[in-house]
């Protein structure tokens, strides 16, 4: 997983980087949540690279149903919050996927300590401020 954290926010701008860790988590037969909640974060970001209007809706679906199915699996994670945090704050109002802000960002706050060590914390940091 270091890979993908370390790598997860340069897929906005790295459309070949983003294609090869969606296939690499996707290789997983029984994904942890934190694969899924990457998985979907990924494939929220994916949507940004394919040129079909319909494409676009259908992956960025697709990725945030995986997110919200990682955090009932494990909601007391806060990674699983950031994944979601940075996506619902970068997504576009009319895709109705910005309810949990607030609310993620106060969860990453009160359980800093929670993080896995080879989380790069700044990227955290920058998006919680």
């Amino acid at each position: 997983m270091s890979d993908v954290r370390l790598n997860y926010k340069r897929c906005i701008a790295d459309k070949e980087l983003c294609r090869r860790l969606i296939v690499k988590l996707e290789g997983s037969k029984n994904p942890t949540p934190i694969e899924l909640a990457y998985l979907g974060g990924l494939k929220t970001i994916w949507a940004n690279h394919v040129f079909s209007p319909i494409a676009k809706l259908s992956t960025f679906k697709e990725g945030r149903k995986d997110i919200e199915r990682a955090i009932r699996q494990d909601p007391k994670n806060p990674e699983l919050r950031f994944v979601r945090l940075s996506i619902q704050k970068n997504a576009p109002s009319f895709l109705g996927y910005k309810s949990n802000i607030a609310e993620d960002r106060r969860f990453i706050q009160e359980n800093w300590g929670a993080f896995e060590p080879d989380m790069p914390i700044a990227d955290v940091k920058a998006l919680i401020d």
